[in-house]
């Protein structure tokens, strides 16, 4: 078998990277293709085990380096500028546009989807109001642009054989937006770096990229009101505007390294959580450290957080919700034991997706190869 696997850009590890990287623990022998390829050098040993990454003329634009997601217009032309055709399997890993690569019908595509494109579906209006895009003549193209990529979108979808969605959150969005139908596969999550840590001190943590979808100014309008003690971890473009509504009892503490964060999120009371995410690594991270997690009810975090077993949920992302969620939390919180906050996480360890993941393309792999007998 001669395999390709296809991710939509590596230039930062992140969930989708973490899973690749499972995936060429799996499947050593297999040529890897992306948009483009800026991983620092110790991420490349790391995550693709230094294998080349065959890289589309994205690659060499310039400014790509920082500036790649502004050629965003070009990347359905460029993905399927790969040359897949002596490949047996293929591969995708996708959030947006590695599942579009070409295909013939003596190849298998099996694509992972990590989400439909967010920013062109179930985020279409939240993106454009949080990048003042909803009038103007930029506003105009930015809007022609997002629906030839959802007409491009729905066109590709049955350049796949089988989907994988990493939620029955993705699932459900999946059948929607190109009616197929997906196996859920939860993704890995290092669960052995996330120690059980019963001892906790009275402080509240966030572990977000700093976005506008993640909710983080809600989290710290929530506290500031509360005037309970917040750690916020991560940085992106709400920086500003997060740092703007923060109180003396919050503290920005912006990108920790991995031994530092992994201790505030041991110690930690709680993690509170705002986003509808795809699925939500950092809600697992802290259960596996013992960790209770106030959540939003909807996306992936409703499946991995019991409510009122390893967390409390709230229904609105709103100020209030969340203010009301921390006060029934306390209420509550010496019902919630550590150990059995970290053994609902232990449900998606690094191992359980390696074996899923493995087993269910070598079972459509056979099932194609019989098919072709036949």
């Amino acid at each position: 078998m001669k395999m390709a696997l296809v991710h939509d850009w590596f230039t930062a590890p992140g969930g989708a990277e973490k899973c690749v990287q499972s995936m060429l623990s799996i499947w050593d022998e297999v040529d890897i293709y992306s948009l483009v390829d800026f991983l620092e050098k110790e991420d490349k040993e790391i995550i693709l085990k230094d294998k080349c990454v065959s890289t589309s003329f994205i690659q060499n634009l310039p400014f790509s380096k920082k500036h790649y997601r502004n050629y965003f217009p070009l990347f359905p032309f460029a993905i399927e500028q790969h040359d897949l055709s002596g490949y047996d399997l293929i591969l995708s890993s996708s959030h947006s546009y590695a599942k579009g690569v070409l295909s013939h019908a003596d190849q298998l595509h099996i694509s992972y989807m990590y989400t439909p494109a967010r920013y062109a579906w179930d985020l279409y209006y939240q993106y454009l109001r949080a990048e003042k895009l909803e009038s103007g003549l930029k506003g105009l193209v930015a809007k022609y642009i997002l629906h030839r990529l959802r007409m491009w979108d729905i066109s590709t979808a049955n350049r796949v054989d089988h989907y994988i969605a990493i939620s029955e959150t993705v699932a459900d969005r999946i059948y929607k937006i190109y009616r197929r139908y997906s196996v859920v596969i939860y993704p890995p999550v290092d669960i052995e770096k996330y120690a059980l840590h019963e001892e906790k001190e009275d402080y509240y943590i966030v572990v977000s990229r700093l976005v506008s979808y993640k909710q983080v100014k809600l989290i710290v309008e929530a506290f500031s009101k509360l005037g309970k003690r917040l750690l916020v971890i991560g940085d992106g473009p709400e920086m500003a505007a997060i740092k703007a509504v923060a109180t003396n009892n919050i503290e920005i503490l912006g990108v920790q390294p991995i031994g530092a964060l992994v201790g505030y999120m041991q110690k930690a009371k709680a993690l509170v959580f705002a986003a509808e995410d795809d699925f939500g690594i950092a809600p697992v991270e802290a259960q596996a450290c013992g960790t209770p997690v106030i959540c939003f009810a909807k996306g992936g975090a409703r499946e991995t957080v019991a409510d009122g077993k390893t967390g409390v949920y709230f229904h609105d992302q709103t100020v209030q919700e969340i203010v009301e969620a921390v006060k029934r939390f306390e209420m509550i919180y010496d019902i919630f034991e550590p150990e059995i906050i970290r053994e609902n996480a232990l449900k998606f360890n690094k191992d359980r997706f390696e074996k899923e993941i493995e087993q269910f393309v070598s079972e459509k792999y056979q099932m194609f190869l019989n098919k072709k007998v036949r």
